[in-house]
């Protein structure tokens, strides 16, 4: 038998205990991007104006009863067993398309059958079940005259497809891009005509394809026949008609040389008579130049606004002929203090369950499927651009009919090894060598030989 003083000690212990960890989940549900930690001057300055708004918003997420349980986190596709210990923050501003967006991302742990419901049934229970309740949450804590251009959604569910020799579960993501008034308006909408008027005119997205979700019917509405895919009349300063002169930017090269470009060109910078100029160098002229600066997120937004238009035509390019993904078009980052021309594939090769060996299928992702586009997609890019690093993000796709868990390997390459690998003057593994190779994230060694 114990003495009471160390059974009351044990007691205070186990109080404490359970304190902690009340005060440490507590944390993790309701914890918020700081936005000490965003580089970007004008999302940071949205993410301190709404700040408090964006804490009770997670706050009411947290207590809403969903049929399935709903984990906000900044990453989406996460297994149920992850999702605890995953950074919880999935409220933040974002840069979308050239908008900025409050986006909304997290995992709903449903599991819909694959044999009773179409994927496009699926997409519009995870839309009633999750969107609508988190939307009404959103609108009812922030203005109406929210200083954004829209609110967006990332949410992820799973399926389940059983079958005599088989029983798969696998992922899909649903991604839904409302507008600032159309937000507020599908809030307020009492019928399913309405909230179908506003999906059609909105963005929306399936496990990365453009998507057009009916919340009545068993199949997916024609997405060229909805109002979004109608483009508007381009007036001098739209993207639409910037991205036809294309061919005549500083970051695209043309397809082909115009016959009459070779008699009009300009003489080549060598040639110029100001190089005459260092025949009489003045003293400062011998000093060393001064270090480049650490580049921002702010100098990656400043070069996605200066070839917007320019990086708008290489996504739709991009699209039709290296299996660009529309979701995310060609940006500009910053990767371990150097400038990286970000762009994200769906990979076409097919791929079993995620048992599989990861290093087997980055090295097949890469000599199968990036490798033959790289000398075509470096070549659309300008050399006068300056940035160091191609960021290249392979998405797979694991399972029988694309319907499985997602795989994200990014392949960031320095840009003077990319030009030598194409030109043939270094091997795929010289390159890879000299490369950051990423598997959702974890950076890992990759020996091609090996993996055979």
């Amino acid at each position: 038998m114990k003495p009471k003083c160390f059974a009351g000690f044990a007691i205070q212990k186990t109080l404490l205990a359970m304190v902690l960890l009340l005060a440490f989940c507590a944390g993790l549900a309701f914890a918020q991007v700081n936005p000490a930690e965003i580089l970007n001057p004008d999302l940071k300055a949205l993410e301190q104006t709404y700040f408090q708004q964006l804490i009770a918003i997670n706050q009411s997420i947290a207590k809403t009863k969903f049929p399935f349980s709903l984990y906000l986190s900044r990453y989406v596709g996460l297994d149920p067993a992850q999702q605890a210990e995953a950074d919880s923050r999935g409220l933040e501003f974002v840069r979308f398309q050239d908008r900025v967006i409050l986006k909304v991302t997290g995992n709903y742990n449903a599991a819909y059958d694959t044999l009773r419901l179409t994927q496009n049934e699926r997409a519009a229970a995870t839309f009633r079940s999750v969107v609508l309740p988190v939307l009404s949450v959103v609108t009812a804590a922030l203005p109406e005259d929210l200083a954004c251009d829209g609110v967006g959604f990332e949410i992820s569910h799973h399926t389940r497809t059983k079958d005599r020799s088989y029983d798969f579960e696998g992922k899909e993501i649903l991604v839904v891009v409302l507008n600032r008034d159309d937000a507020w308006a599908m809030a307020r909408a009492a019928t399913d005509a309405e909230r179908q008027e506003i999906l059609n005119r909105s963005k929306v997205f399936l496990s990365g394809v453009d998507y057009g979700l009916s919340l009545t019917e068993r199949d997916p509405l024609n997405v060229q026949a909805l109002p979004r895919s109608v483009p508007a009349k381009p007036d001098a300063t739209s993207s639409a008609r910037s991205s036809t002169l294309a061919s005549h930017s500083s970051l695209l090269k043309p397809v082909s040389a115009l016959p009459s470009a070779t008699a009009s060109a300009p003489a080549p910078v060598e040639s110029t008579p100001v190089a005459t100029a260092t025949d009489h160098p003045s003293p400062a002229a011998a000093d060393p130049p001064p270090a480049a600066p650490v580049p921002t997120q702010a100098d990656a937004d400043r070069l996605d606004e200066k070839y917007q238009s320019q990086l708008a035509a290489l996504a739709k390019e991009g699209a039709a002929k290296f299996h660009f993904v529309n979701y995310a078009p060609p940006t500009f980052v910053v990767f371990h203090e150097q400038m990286a021309l970000q762009m994200t594939l769906k990979n076409s090769l097919p791929f079993g369950p995620a048992k599989g060996s990861i290093y087997k299928r980055a090295a097949q992702s890469f000599d199968l499927f990036l490798a033959p586009l790289l000398k075509d997609i470096s070549e659309r890019v300008s050399s006068d651009v300056e940035f160091q690093l191609f960021d290249f993000s392979v998405l797979n796709k694991l399972s029988p009919g694309a319907k499985g868990t997602s795989e994200a390997i990014e392949f960031i390459c320095p840009r003077s090894a990319l030009k030598q690998f194409v030109n043939a003057e270094i091997t795929n593994q010289q390159l890879l060598d000299q490369s950051v190779i990423l598997v959702n994230g974890v950076r890992i060694a990759l020996n091609l030989q090996l993996v055979e």
